[in-house]
């Protein structure tokens, strides 16, 4: 078996001593051709001195084939024309993978031989794909193989100039361009669509390895560049859909707050706001309406990552003094001092996050007051020192006070309007003479009111707009008996109505959902149960 992988001029020996004659036609550029056809090309049976071994042949077919070792022989051996031939005859080699973890394109980098990268680029190798080698100690542990035998691989089928022991997941053809400091290679990589904006698992950048100044500058420039056709496309997808049209989508109804909120988006995103204060929305209204699900479509129309875009932190939990250090960090000497706190953690990961604070009027007031310093300055500093600067970053308050005083206020509006359906919007003199006192009495200062941007209020459903959330809830369980169960459920509107009736002006939509599982479930639950058992008796 040594003999089959042993390369093209090995196999040819084979073929001889198997007295077989060598098809004149390399098998992968005939892919037509089986191995019975190319059996008479054998001397004859009668000939062979083991009749027994016939097959031998057939594995020697397999020397003529191009694999893994053959291609990144060839590239240390600078065999142009064989490449060019094997790569075409198989596109896939362009992209192997070596068993450490490296592809083609890598090693030509490394071995700063231009011609063979180009080449290599032209014929269809991916700039972008990462190195998978962890490191020879790693891969050791994984292995079992003793690092050394690890390491002398490294240094003798990849480079020398760079430590064996280190690991390199994640670097790019670009990355390793950078590292050999070959400014032709970095500019070739660069114009053939390698991304400069790559990070390894360091979590480095191809610029951070950069020495040379010329490659500093390209790669400089290559960044720009590139963050411009990236906001570019973000604004044209912005432009084929906008923000309300994205917001309509995923709420009902809250046409008040999506006209307010999207308002102050377009304000920021075009410059004009203050640029030494971040952005701040106070959302007040009943539970289950809306508002939570409104921050969630801010975060995923501003950034393309939404688990990290999106920060959500649950105020309910720092309602004692000494939760104020689960908050921002613990000061120095304390336990967990070096982790730093949960909202610091999270913005140093993203500082242009949206991040929402649910029901802050249920945090302690030292929680308020890092509010106040992180609203006003746009920075927070946690208890190891260190200061974020978030002055991008979107902050949300959501708050249940005063919800009952706004569900009954947008009642009264409706039945004096003596339209349920009319599109409400409360008054100023209300919102300054009545929710004003009530906000002042629960944040206790007005400096904390002041730095809220705008305070959007949301208005209990109206009868279309329940209508609208229920067919929502059946249509999303219709989908899933078909699926889970191969159930078809189909209603009526008796249906709808039953279960509108259900609602809650404090509970909003969750009380829509729990009438549909206690009254929907509960009756279909009945209805397969008397199907099954007239099947049974059947």
């Amino acid at each position: 078996m040594y003999a089959v992988r042993s390369g093209l001029r090995r196999s040819r020996y084979l073929f001889r001593c198997l007295s077989f004659k060598p098809p004149t036609v390399h098998p992968a550029a005939s892919p037509s051709r089986s191995l019975q056809s190319l059996l008479p090309n054998c001397s004859g049976s009668t000939n062979f001195p083991h009749p027994n071994l016939w097959h031998l042949p057939l594995i020697g077919l397999v020397c003529l084939c191009a694999t893994k070792d053959d291609v990144f022989d060839a590239i240390k051996s600078k065999k142009y024309r064989y490449i060019q031939k094997i790569m075409k005859e198989d596109k896939n080699l362009c992209d192997v993978r070596h068993p450490l973890g490296w592809t083609p394109l890598m090693l030509a980098v490394v071995l700063r031989d231009v011609e063979m990268t180009k080449q290599l680029l032209d014929l269809g190798a991916n700039p972008n794909l990462v190195d998978q080698y962890p490191g020879s100690l790693k891969l050791a542990r994984e292995t079992h193989v003793y690092h050394g035998d690890i390491e002398w691989r490294r240094l003798t089928q990849f480079t020398d100039f760079l430590n064996p022991s280190a690991d390199f997941r994640g670097c790019t053809a670009l990355h390793y361009a950078v590292l050999v400091n070959d400014l032709s290679l970095v500019r070739l990589l660069v114009d053939k669509g390698a991304d400069v904006s790559i990070v390894n698992e360091r979590g480095h950048r191809p610029i951070m390895y950069a020495k040379d100044r010329s490659i500093k500058e390209l790669l400089s420039k290559a960044e720009t560049e590139l963050e411009k056709k990236k906001a570019e496309k973000e604004r044209e997808e912005r432009r084929l859909q906008p923000l309300e049209s994205r917001l309509r989508k995923a709420l009902v109804g809250q046409e008040a707050a999506i006209r307010t909120v999207s308002a102050a988006i377009r304000r920021k995103e075009n410059g004009w706001y203050d640029e030494d204060h971040p952005l701040v929305f106070l959302f007040l209204g009943s539970s289950g309406i809306g508002k939570t699900e409104l921050a969630k479509q801010i975060a995923a129309y501003l950034h393309k990552d939404v688990k990290k875009g999106f920060i959500r932190i649950d105020m309910s939990e720092y309602q004692q003094k000494h939760e104020v250090s689960k908050f921002i960090g613990s000061p120095p000497g304390y336990i967990g001092h070096e982790q730093g706190g949960q909202l610091t953690q999270a913005l140093s990961a993203c500082p242009n996050a949206v991040v929402l604070f649910d029901e802050t009027e249920k945090a302690h007031p030292d929680v308020l007051t890092a509010l106040l310093q992180l609203f006003d300055e746009g920075r927070l500093t946690d208890g190891r020192g260190h200061t974020i600067d978030c002055k991008d970053a979107i902050f949300i308050m959501t708050s249940n006070v005063g919800s009952q005083v706004i569900a009954e206020h947008a009642q009264a509006l409706r039945q004096a309007s003596g339209d349920s359906e009319a599109d409400i919007e409360l008054s100023r003199d209300f919102k300054e003479n009545v929710m004003r006192p009530i906000l002042r009495h629960n944040f206790l200062r007005d400096e904390f009111l002041g730095r809220i941007n705008e305070m959007v209020y949301f208005l209990p459903f109206s009868t279309s707009e329940l209508t609208q959330l229920v067919y929502r809830y059946l249509s999303t369980w219709q989908e899933r008996a078909s699926k889970r169960h191969s159930i078809s459920l189909s209603w009526d509107r008796e249906v709808i109505d039953l279960i509108v009736d259900g609602y809650d002006v404090y509970y909003g939509a969750r009380s829509i959902q729990y009438e549909y599982i206690t009254r929907g479930h509960s009756t279909l639950r009945v209805l397969l149960v008397q199907t099954s058992s007239l099947t049974s008796h059947e």
